[in-house]
């Protein structure tokens, strides 16, 4: 029973927050006010109003968010001092150095999370706040200082591992432990490797990691953006809402099938096709690929002109050939190279032949006319212009790979394995986007698009100025003052702000769409799955280098996948990278640890499981039935879990009705867990055993396995229930 003591502490800690969400409102108040006045503020340069508008409107979301637990609790010094932690910074109105409640982030709110027992940190006493909304249920204290008294207490923790799961992931602000808080606050600039086993709490640290660099670092962070790759779209959903629950929102979320703009590729390939194109060995195919599109013509090409036939020979080709390559321009930039050299060739030839027995060296007005008169006839003659495309054609990324990998001849001389030809050459997949972003830089831009769209943004800055020009001409004719004037409103700057120069899109959706951007920071989750050229296509989106990589060996399916981070990372970043492992299990209890751990202990016998912070006392089980009995199997999980708080998923092999594979939910956690046909996972290729591994350690409370024919021997630990069920019958 609470004491009239708590009871007397707990409302005071009560008006304490109240007060702190006064001041929250306050604040908010006072920055939507900056925020309407800057919106229709007219001081300074379109630019700097803009920026003035983003900074404001991000100021305004980072106090929104903050409604949502704004304080986790207090410490208390050894000199009777204390302190608020919360998920912001909140200051004394009238002393700005004053602080009400300390953001998470601070250097002093550090011991609210690593303070233990043994080790005080200076600190008394923490206490843990319970709230619900705004209002403050209850707390706990935890008195420091006392060795005997153990580690730190986890009535926090447990609440919220055992706490059902929802749609998605959770901010674990309130309850970071000292192991991840170590992690989370890291000072190192360059590549950080955070590993794990299931359910050690590696993505949400990683992504409070990225809260603490811009909090940190906000200016520099905030101006080029942070780039998060996750192995699937339904794991991007399950963590989308954790940087913006802690006000950060300059982030783009992708896959590594969505790393080239305008493509969504979800498809997977042969394990055969997606290890060579995942290899750095691609490379040698693509730019073999590309020099097989440079041709020499086998006859001589006869071009006619008006006064003069020519011919474009093979030695004329080969010269401007030569040239071209050797510019060091990409292929379609050094097209222009290779036309100069035959169109030099060309002219000299008809010129010869035009001006012989009348034209002499000393004759240079008329040989510079002439010249000239050829050059034009050229640049418009359609069978020169179609031969140029037959020897250096303009090449586009998916034109080329679709056409590479849709002929046997093509893949022969570009010297490329037959496992990569299909009938559908542009029917893409995941392993074929970092092979579209080389072409990009081997191929260099599409003149021709690139001209149409210079063409489209000019008609566009043409037709505003139009309309500003009518605006202000018919105000002339007005003479009541008390109209609001085109002028007053909008300003020619402004428009050519907006249309030359200016693009008001935010800076996570300029990011995304644009190929060429570099970020601040990039966040890989799954880590393990990513071949050498997704690393290639990563490294180049981040010149700095600045990675938080997360990952487990031990779950890795891709046969192109990383078999030790040093492999992956010695070109980019030799030795200079720097690994952090947690070790605890947060997510899956320690009944169904022990049936992942047996089966890990067979595939992967050198890697130790986490070991797990809890036991849930259920026990999990399995089932034998026969092919026409398990839909109803399926069925009778899926209707008992209906019932329960949380959330479910039924995972099995490809193809099986009212299943979703493994990899569908990596990353992610469930309540409950059925596992159906453990046997065909098992063999369903090389990485079988870590595909059911990841489908054991989903579960946070409850697993079953459903199993038609003997249950694998890895899978020990298991309570064999019942006997085969019939349509219909309950368990």
């Amino acid at each position: 029973m609470p004491t009239q003591g708590h009871e007397e502490e707990l409302g005071s800690e009560r008006s304490y927050v109240a007060e702190l969400y006064t001041r929250l409102d306050a604040e908010r108040a006072r920055v939507k006010g900056q925020y309407s006045a800057a919106l229709r503020g007219r001081d300074g340069s379109a630019m700097e109003r803009e920026d003035q508008v983003r900074a404001l409107g991000k100021s305004v979301q980072r106090l929104d968010v903050a409604d949502n637990g704004l304080s986790f609790g207090r410490l208390d010094t050894l000199s009777g001092e204390h302190s608020y932690i919360g998920r912001i910074g909140l200051y004394d109105e009238a002393n700005e150095f004053e602080p009400l409640l300390l953001d998470w982030r601070a250097p002093a709110a550090r011991a609210f999370y690593v303070a233990t027992a043994a080790t005080p940190e200076n600190m008394r006493r923490r206490r843990q706040f319970h709230t619900r909304g705004r209002q403050i249920v209850d707390f706990t204290d935890e008195v420091l200082g006392r060795p005997d008294d153990g580690e730190r207490g986890d009535a926090a923790l447990l609440a919220a591992v055992y706490a059902p799961r929802g749609e998605g992931m959770r901010d674990i602000v309130a309850t970071i432990q000292a192991e991840q808080d170590e992690i989370i606050r890291l000072d190192h600039p360059g590549v950080l490797i955070i590993e794990g086993g299931p359910g050690t709490g590696k993505t949400v640290v990683a992504l409070h990691r990225v809260a603490y660099l811009l909090y940190t670092q906000r200016e520099r962070m905030e101006r080029q953006g942070v780039l998060v790759v996750g192995p699937n779209p339904a794991f991007l959903n399950h963590i989308a809402h954790v940087l913006p629950s802690l006000g950060e929102t300059n982030v783009v979320f992708t896959t590594a099938g969505e790393l080239v703009p305008g493509l969504r590729v979800t498809a997977d390939d042969t394990p055969k096709a997606a290890k060579l194109k995942g290899s750095l060995k691609i490379l040698e195919v693509l730019a073999a690929a590309v020099a097989d599109r440079q041709r020499l013509p086998k006859d001589p090409v006869t071009i006619e002109l008006a006064d003069v036939t020519v011919q474009i020979n093979a030695e004329t080709a080969e010269w401007a050939r030569e040239e071209a390559r050797g510019s060091g321009r990409p292929h379609n930039e050094a097209r222009e190279v290779f036309r100069e050299i035959i169109t030099y060739v060309l002219t000299e030839r008809a010129i010869a032949r035009i001006g012989k027995d009348w034209l002499t060296r000393d004759d240079r007005e008329a040989w510079e006319q002439l010249r000239e008169d050829l050059l034009e006839e050229l640049a418009a003659h359609d069978a020169f212009t179609a031969v140029l495309d037959e020897l250096w054609p303009i090449l586009t990324p998916k034109a080329l790979l679709a056409q590479l990998y849709s002929s046997h001849d093509r893949l022969r001389a570009a010297g490329a394995d037959e496992a990569l030809w299909r009938a559908e050459g542009d029917a893409w997949t995941v392993p074929d986007v970092p092979l579209l972003d080389e072409l990009v830089d081997l191929l260099g831009p599409d003149k021709p698009a690139d001209q149409t769209a210079e063409r489209e943004r000019k008609a566009e800055a043409e037709y505003a100025a139009g309309v500003l020009d009518v605006m202000v001409s018919r105000e002339d004719m007005m003479d009541d003052e008390d109209h609001l004037f085109a002028q007053d409103l909008l300003y020619a700057e402004d428009l050519a702000d907006r249309f030359l120069e200016r693009d008001t899109r935010e800076l996570a959706e300029r990011a995304a769409a644009d190929r060429d951007w570099t970020y601040r920071h990039v966040v890989v989750d799954e880590a393990q799955e990513l071949s050498a050229m997704n690393w290639r296509v990563l490294m180049r989106r981040c010149p700095g280098k600045s990675f938080t990589i997360v990952g487990d060996l031990a779950q890795r399916r891709s046969v192109a996948g990383a078999t030790s981070w040093d492999t992956m990372l010695a070109p980019y970043v030799p030795g200079r990278w720097a690994y952090r492992a947690l070790s605890v299990n947060y997510r899956t209890p320690a009944e169904i640890m022990s049936v992942a751990a047996a089966l890990l202990a067979e595939f992967a016998p050198g890697v130790q499981p986490p070991e797990s912070v809890r036991a849930c006392g259920v026990q999990p089980w399995s089932k034998q039935v026969t092919d026409d009995e398990l839909p109803a199997a399926i069925e009778e999980f899926v209707r008992d879990e209906a019932g329960r708080e949380g959330t479910s998923v039924v995972i099995g092999p490809p193809g099986v009705p009212g299943t979703v594979t493994a990899s569908e939910t990596k990353g992610l956690e469930y309540d409950a867990v059925l596992v159906v046909d453990p046997e065909r996972i098992l063999a369903d290729g090389p990485r079988g055993a870590a595909e059911l591994y990841v489908a054991l350690t989903r579960a946070t409370q409850r697993l079953g396995v459903l199993h038609q024919g003997p249950l694998p021997e890895a899978l020990t630990g298991l309570t064999e229930i019942g006997t085969p069920v019939r349509a219909g019958n309950q368990r």
